[in-house]
């Protein structure tokens, strides 16, 4: 697997909860350009409150994450718990507390067992090892199934950049800003300002997917960018960043908790951005929609609701056009239901087109379907 240069890291179990990975920490050996985005949730975990504070010079050296906690609705306590572990990582580390982004995920409520965590942040400089990255990825998992990893190469000033991408999140999704938290590391040198180009990419990715209508607490992305590689262009990179976070966007939603289909939905010739997010959200945070695909039921009049019930966005019900899978469905005559209801069964991938004939802009959105497995995963997941 491809690394980008200087980045050292290091994912391993230390009995937060089971004995899965439940800690990793990424270094850089050089400050890295950084910029990141947070969950809008009014309640933020205790690490995105700290993270804040430490990315606002836009500069980062480490990333350290815990799963099976995510150390939210803990109060001042949390906080201060937050700030320690950055502190120990720093000293371990050699470098300023305020160049650690803190990341937690995994349930809410309950007070970080410092006991275990601190003597793992302590050890952590002589744990890391070269790249690595994918085993950070698998240490940030929680009710995933599989990690969530993509990567990228694109030319740059000293031969050639990589930027590698990874991503958990299987419940509680549906990002605003985007539990979720994703970190993209670059050897890449980044002419300009980074926050306006991860957000961008943000906003047409992560941002345009809904597993169940949840916005976590927790949600974070961020990218680091070291420069080792060299100078790039700055619309290659933009455009491989965005290819990242749409791979990744779209494992999220495939991974979904119970899932067994994703789904697409474009929403095409709607007025405005706002008009097609709203109208695509409404999609595929609908039960009855989600349920309908699972079981593959050739229901279109979900659709129509799911539309219609956007109540500040009315869409005139004659110009409407729906497509399942390239399928007319309104008005669908038996044997073409037929045909929907067996492409439905049969395919793991779902697409839905939805013309809205108000406008001209297009937007892509992806979630999944509703099964048995969330109800179970979700029933019972603190006992």
């Amino acid at each position: 697997m491809d690394y980008p240069k200087g980045f050292f890291s290091f994912g391993t179990n230390i009995g937060i909860k089971d004995k899965t990975k439940d800690f990793g920490v990424i270094y850089s050996e050089k400050p890295c350009k950084a910029a990141a985005v947070f969950t809008k949730n009014n309640f933020p975990g205790a690490p995105v409150i700290v993270g804040k504070e430490h990315i606002r010079d836009g500069v980062l050296q480490a990333v350290v994450i815990n799963s099976k906690n995510s150390n939210v609705a803990t109060g001042e306590k949390g906080i201060s718990n937050s700030r320690q572990i950055c502190s120990e990582i720093a000293k371990s580390l050699g470098i300023a507390e305020t160049s650690v982004l803190p990341s937690s995920t995994g349930v809410i409520g309950v007070p970080l067992p410092m006991q275990v965590i601190l003597p793992a942040c302590a050890q952590a400089k002589s744990n890391l090892k070269p790249g690595n990255l994918d085993e950070v990825a698998e240490a940030i998992m929680t009710t995933d199934t599989r990690r969530k990893i993509s990567t990228r190469k694109i030319k740059s000033s000293n031969g050639e950049a990589v930027i590698f991408g990874m991503a958990k999140g299987a419940g509680m999704i549906e990002p605003n800003m985007a539990t979720m938290l994703s970190y993209i590391l670059t050897d890449a040198l980044i002419e300009g300002e980074v926050y306006p180009i991860l957000k961008d990419c943000v906003d047409l990715s992560f941002n345009c997917i809904t597993i169940d209508s949840d916005t976590s607490t927790s949600d974070t992305v961020a990218l680091l960018s070291n420069g080792l590689a060299g100078s790039v262009d700055p619309k290659e990179f933009k455009s491989a960043l965005l290819e990242i976070c749409t791979d990744l966007a779209k494992e999220v939603a495939r991974d979904g908790e119970g899932a067994t289909k994703l789904i697409e939905v474009r929403i095409k010739k709607s007025k405005d951005e706002s008009q097609a997010r709203k109208i695509g959200k409404s999609i595929l945070n609908s039960p009855l929609i989600k349920t309908a695909i699972y079981g593959g039921d050739p229901n279109w009049g979900r659709l129509v609701m799911a539309v219609g019930k956007v109540f500040d966005e009315p869409i005139p019900f004659d110009s409407l056009e729906i497509y399942f899978g390239g399928l007319p469905v309104k008005g669908a005559d038996s044997g073409t239901l037929k045909k929907l209801s067996e492409y439905l069964k049969k395919n793991s991938e779902i697409f839905v087109d939805v013309v809205l004939n108000t406008g001209n802009k297009e937007m892509v959105f992806w979630g999944c379907d509703l099964t048995e497995g969330y109800v179970k995963e979700n029933a019972y997941y603190t006992t």
